[in-house]
């Protein structure tokens, strides 16, 4: 598969980059958040989950670690090769159809915030298609007020400081982030697309794809569990 470009993604710094600017060398060094604790939590114990989108295995390893069976998938075939423990396939998740269904399906990254027209509504589809009729959808969206109060930064253990240098309206409700991660010795920057997503228009795309809010995961509201609309 031809991994290309793109538009209005980008990246700079060592190593390979993905066509969403974002550095596999980077994020095989990111620390391991809560996300992984919060998905477990979320999923019965020993199911199958589907990770659209798993990157270098950052989330993946702890996930295999606590007794999940995981599907791996990421359109890059330099992230793939970091993960271990978990089947992995090479695909687009916009294109993914494996034919079979697993209990959890996670869409992390925020990547439900894609600013390119029509790429929301094709990733929900995915969750959809491969979700059981009785299993659910992990969603992380952005935080309150992700868009605002730039430019920002946090650092965190290990050295690595994480900021978001500017926020930029290109038309339609898209913003264009800017953001910097900055290690004692390197510095990776990517650049990317985002669209601010209200309560009414984050459910409108979940119901399009025949999905509804269960409930809400976390205090800040990031993390939120999704299940299939049947009947």
């Amino acid at each position: 598969m031809t991994q290309r470009t793109r538009p209005g993604y980008g990246g700079t710094g060592p190593g390979a980059f993905t066509p969403d600017g974002c550095s596999v060398d980077l994020y095989t060094r990111l620390p391991v958040g809560d996300e992984p604790r919060i998905i477990a939590d979320a999923s019965p114990p020993g199911a199958t989950l589907l990770e659209l989108g798993c990157g270098a295995g950052r989330m993946t390893h702890p996930l295999v670690d606590s007794g999940l069976e995981v599907t791996a998938v990421d359109e890059s075939a330099e992230m793939l090769a970091h993960v271990r423990g978990a089947r992995t396939v090479r695909a687009s998740i916009e294109e993914l159809d494996l034919g079979e269904r697993f209990d959890v399906v996670t869409l992390a990254s925020f990547l439900v915030h894609s600013g390119l027209d029509g790429v929301r509504d094709r990733l929900l589809a995915t969750c959809r298609r491969h979700v059981r009729d009785d299993g659910c959808v992990l969603i992380q969206r952005e935080g309150a007020d992700y868009h605002g109060g730039v430019p920002r930064e946090r650092t965190l253990p290990g050295g690595l400081t994480i900021r978001i240098t500017s926020v930029t309206p290109v038309g339609d409700g898209v913003d264009e982030v800017h953001a910097e991660y900055v290690w004692p010795d390197a510095v990776w920057t990517q650049t990317f697309l985002s669209r601010e997503l209200g309560p009414e228009e984050f459910e409108g795309h979940l119901a399009a794809a025949g999905l509804a809010i269960d409930r809400v995961l976390t205090d800040d509201g990031i993390w939120v569990r999704a299940v299939p609309v049947t009947g």
